[in-house]
């Protein structure tokens, strides 16, 4: 069996981006409950309930990516990278949490209005939003292509509190404008259906990872048949893609050859084919002779392949 391994280099400055963020929210959160509570604001309030699951999942973030960044032991061989999944998960069902809670009480608020300071939610309402927006710019930092999905988790969560800014801003306008108390939780319901939706989709995408799938963006098909097309290949079997964090991708594949003297440079064309064209760094291939049962063949033998070679 070979192994090579090539392990992509981490943010570096991930860590720090995090404690960042993480200062800014849970600072700015205290403020905001506060003036909600002044104001009489459901949906300030609620976004103040919001920035402090953000500073929690912004600290499990950061805790995940120090963590992720220890280098393998005999009890971890991998290191411990997963935490990524992990921490995006629990973030993800805390997401759920919060959008229950606070549809129950926009519930309760509409059937029960109460006076609200609309100005004083719309000024505080801003302010929460330019420092979610500053805080999703430091995240977003460097652009999301390749960017793990514990950060993503983190960024959905401070994406979903400038929504609720939003929403807290409207609503202090229309309340100011109009009288209407009926917008303050109508527009929490609206953006708790639009957090709900991301928050599904990113427990989707972590619960696959922690049950080791495939990458979603990988067709592994299309992967098994450009490894048997490899010159000298006579097909593959038994082929087992998964990710032990976003950026680290692992393949595992038995591979019948039809001359074992040629393997060196078999092995070299099967290994570049991975990382260059499928973005696999990680790959260990078992070769083998001799009449297999194929999960992947080429689709027309050639000379360097036929069965008396």
């Amino acid at each position: 069996m070979v192994d090579r391994q090539a392990r992509p280099s981490e943010g570096a400055g991930t860590p720090a981006r995090l404690a960042w963020a993480l200062a800014a929210t849970a600072a700015f959160g205290v403020v905001e409950l506060a003036a909600g509570w002044w104001a009489g604001s459901l949906a300030l309030m609620g976004d103040a309930g919001h920035m402090a699951t953000d500073a929690v999942a912004l600290g499990i973030a950061l805790l995940a990516a120090r963590m992720a960044a220890a280098p393998p032991s005999r009890r971890h061989t991998y290191g411990l990278a997963r935490a990524e999944f992990v921490a995006a998960f629990v973030n993800g069902l805390t997401m759920l949490a919060l959008v229950a809670g606070l549809a129950a009480a926009a519930v309760r608020r509409l059937h029960d209005p109460t006076p609200v300071e609309g100005g004083a939610v719309a000024v505080v309402a801003f302010i929460g939003l330019l420092v979610n927006l500053a805080v999703a710019g430091l995240l977003h930092q460097h652009g999301e292509e390749g960017a793990d999905l514990n950060r993503k988790a983190a960024l959905l969560h401070v994406l979903g509190d400038a929504l609720g800014s939003v929403a807290a801003l409207a609503a202090g306008v229309i309340v100011a404008v109009t009288g209407w108390l009926w917008a303050d939780p109508a527009l929490s319901l609206a953006i708790g259906v639009l957090i709900l939706v991301s928050s599904l989709r990113l427990l989707r995408q972590a619960l696959h990872a922690l049950m080791e799938g495939a990458p979603l963006s990988l067709d592994v098909g299309e992967l098994g048949r450009a490894l048997a097309a490899v010159p000298n290949v006579r097909g593959v079997h038994d082929l087992h893609v998964w990710s032990i964090a976003s950026a680290r991708v692992v393949l595992t594949a038995h591979v019948v050859v039809a001359e074992l003297g040629r393997w060196e440079d078999t092995r070299v064309a099967l290994e570049g084919l991975c990382r260059d064209r499928f973005g696999i760094g990680h790959t260990t291939f078992q070769p083998e002779t001799g009449v297999r049962a194929m999960t992947y063949a080429p689709r027309a033998p050639n000379p360097a392949q036929r069965p008396d070679a």
